[in-house]
């Protein structure tokens, strides 16, 4: 009774739009004090601050997000778009495609979706429009490509899933590049499919000099990505080394670029900083609550509850994927991943299942959280940044969740497609 109880205030806060972190931590706190009283609850937190910021794979985060601010400052972004648009630019709807290729280069070297979707939105959005692209087409493109840094290495959802479930950080994130990359190939589709129906203008050409110029524009983040992902597959360097060598690379593209002023890199610093402390302020707080959730044991009953039903596996799955699903659409993806993995990660191995391919599922489903209402961050920016109507994003963005649904239920039937690239890492 008194999980449901602290359940139902923690739903309850989020919705009055408590910050997560703080929301978490003091549901996990009344419910420490009401099960092992006060003195017990804090002799916790004597342990808890230390033992789960304290590991050393959570130097990835913080790494990997200087590096995408290092990137975004230098211009990069921009630079993928362009030249991804003179690469595409003779198929129909190429610069609404160019604008997806951009949002997967991007995502190559950054973990961060909203980012992704708000340099989009002010470079390409815009551009869309003028060329008469359907602003739906535009918004909906844009908002869902921001999305693809959720997935493609190197992921910060990927990292915090598996410092939260304990699995190879190296392993689970490289576990996303072909689900990463497929969901980029189907998003490209139904930018084809959409321009057909209307929603684009057709193409033009470019000649072989200005996409040999384009090629070349494409080389400071392809070696980067290589750089870090190649590091990790061949099993050179650890994720966390590989995000140290990233953010050194990320600042090298700032000097070549001549963006590295001292405000740029202040600014990197200070949205680093800003970001980490957030992130590392869940990771407590989903300590604290899981810590909770330990002593009342609801975790093993939840398996043998389970385990009892006549149910085959497979349907069961169905319908956490179904839960995550509709999770996605109220709640912030963080907080999903800290509250739920703690329960749902034990019952998922307890049916046979890989934690990695898990994993996987979880934030293909929470990409799809990103661009649907009430709370889809990733179309909130964009509409903010392109200046268009919140529901003419979140309308463009239909036919793009369709696709992604498609992705979820490939890598649910086909776990392979998550697993294959994991099991030839080096070291």
């Amino acid at each position: 009774m008194i999980v449901v109880l602290i359940t139902l205030l923690l739903l309850v806060l989020i919705l009055l739009r408590v910050p997560v972190a703080f929301a978490i931590f003091v549901s996990g706190l009344l419910g420490l004090i009401a099960v092992d009283g006060v003195s017990g609850a804090f002799a916790v937190f004597e342990v808890i601050p230390v033992s789960a910021s304290g590991k050393f794979s959570l130097s990835a985060i913080p790494l990997f997000i200087l590096m995408a601010h290092f990137v975004l400052a230098s211009g990069a972004l921009n630079s993928l778009f362009v030249s991804a648009r003179v690469l595409v630019g003779r198929v129909r709807g190429g610069t609404g495609i160019a604008a997806v290729l951009a949002g997967a280069g991007f995502a190559s070297v950054s973990g961060s979706s909203t980012a992704a979707a708000a340099t989009l939105a002010h470079t390409s959005t815009g551009e869309m429009v003028r060329q008469g692209y359907s602003k739906e087409l535009a918004t909906g493109s844009v908002a869902s490509a921001g999305t693809l840094a959720a997935m493609i290495p190197p992921s910060i959802l990927l990292i915090f899933y598996a410092i939260t479930a304990e699995t190879s950080v190296g392993q689970t994130l490289l576990a996303g590049l072909v689900p990463g990359l497929l969901m980029a190939i189907v998003l490209c589709i139904v930018v084809y499919v959409q321009a057909l129906r209307g929603q684009a203008p057709a193409a033009k050409a470019s000649s072989m000099g200005e996409k040999l110029r384009a090629v070349v524009g494409l080389l400071p983040v392809g070696i980067l990505f290589l750089l870090v992902v190649g590091a990790v597959f061949f099993g050179i360097t650890t994720a966390t080394e590989a995000a140290a060598v990233g953010a050194l690379g990320a600042l090298g593209i700032m000097i070549v670029n001549r963006k590295a002023s001292w405000q740029a890199l202040r600014e990197s610093v200070v949205g680093t900083v800003t970001s980490s402390v957030m992130i590392m302020a869940i990771i407590v707080a989903a300590h604290v609550f899981g810590h909770f959730l330990a002593e009342t044991r609801v975790t093993p009953a939840v398996v043998d509850a389970v385990g009892a039903w006549d149910v085959p596996p497979a349907l069961i799955m169905v319908g956490l994927v179904l839960v995550y699903l509709v999770l996605g659409f109220f709640m912030d993806q963080m907080a999903i991943i800290a509250l739920t993995v703690p329960v749902t990660l034990p019952l998922v191995e307890a049916l046979g299942y890989d934690p990695i391919w898990f994993g996987i599922v979880v934030i293909l489903v929470a990409e799809i959280g990103l661009v649907t209402p009430p709370l889809g961050l990733n179309a909130f920016v964009t509409a903010r940044a392109s200046r268009i109507p919140l529901e003419t994003v979140f309308l463009g963005a239909v036919p793009f969740i369709v696709g992604m649904l498609l992705v979820v239920v490939l890598v649910f039937v086909f776990p392979q497609l998550a697993l294959f690239v994991p099991t030839l890492m080096g070291g």
